[in-house]
């Protein structure tokens, strides 16, 4: 839930409609299209939840979970072509909202009993956020510590052991970043490391249509070997 007690569907169906409705400059209601009987104008229907590439979770943060809410926004009444038009128009200057021009099956207007029209449809990014656990009371007094940094080396592959390339590698809060060599190989420099008080170094890896997270030990000091693999459905 958000501050204001809404969820994430929600949230995301109320934040559409407010950017719709300064695009198509009047009210766009949210209902589903019905065969007649319409104002002119268009109206918006969140059509489905379509699944989204998640990002590992380790240790006692989670990870959002991320998913996609598709809308049909779909014309009303003739004079709902030009708002159409208008709306078409800003989402090709604004960049906020890409549309998808797949809404032209016959099946999806005879489940919604309602007669083929000009529509779109917009998918909109939504997550379900986790709470931070509480960070427990101070019961003794502060006592400053000296933290060095090092660096840490590894490579990155895929299945069969097969480098992979181009990867971003970085430690989330600091400014520790790198890519990986055509080998799958990085060094990533300035990483905190306390020896008094050994901690996995958590890593962020992106690239090829993966985000994943890793824990790693290190004080190791052999090479780090992350698997990447994309996710079974």
């Amino acid at each position: 839930m958000t501050v204001d007690g809404r969820g994430p569907i929600e949230t995301a169906t109320a934040e559409l409609v407010e950017w719709l409705t300064g695009a198509a400059g009047e009210p766009v209601p949210i209902g589903p299209p019905r065969a007649g009987g319409d104002a002119d104008g268009l109206t918006l229907w969140p059509l489905e939840l379509r699944p989204a590439q998640q990002t590992r979770s380790s240790g006692a943060v989670r990870e959002p979970y991320r998913f996609t809410v598709r809308y049909l926004l779909s014309v009303a009444g003739p004079a709902g072509l030009a708002v159409l038009d208008r709306v078409l128009a800003a989402t090709t200057r604004d960049g906020r909202y890409p549309v998808v021009l797949e809404a032209g099956a016959a099946a999806l207007w005879h489940a919604l009993d309602a007669a083929p029209r000009p529509a779109l449809l917009i998918d909109v990014p939504a997550q379900v956020d986790h709470p931070t656990p509480a960070a427990p009371p101070v019961l003794q007094p502060l006592r400053l510590r000296q933290v060095t940094v090092r660096a840490l080396a590894g490579r990155v592959v895929g299945p069969q052991d097969q480098p992979l390339a181009a990867m971003r590698v970085e430690v989330p809060g600091t400014a520790s970043t790198t890519r990986t060599g055509p080998d799958g190989r990085f060094l990533i420099a300035g990483v905190p490391h306390d020896p008094e008080h050994p901690h996995p170094v958590r890593l962020r890896l992106s690239g090829r249509g993966l985000v994943l997270t890793a824990d790693v030990d290190a004080d190791d000091d052999d090479d780090i070997v992350i698997v990447c693999a994309p996710p079974t459905h």
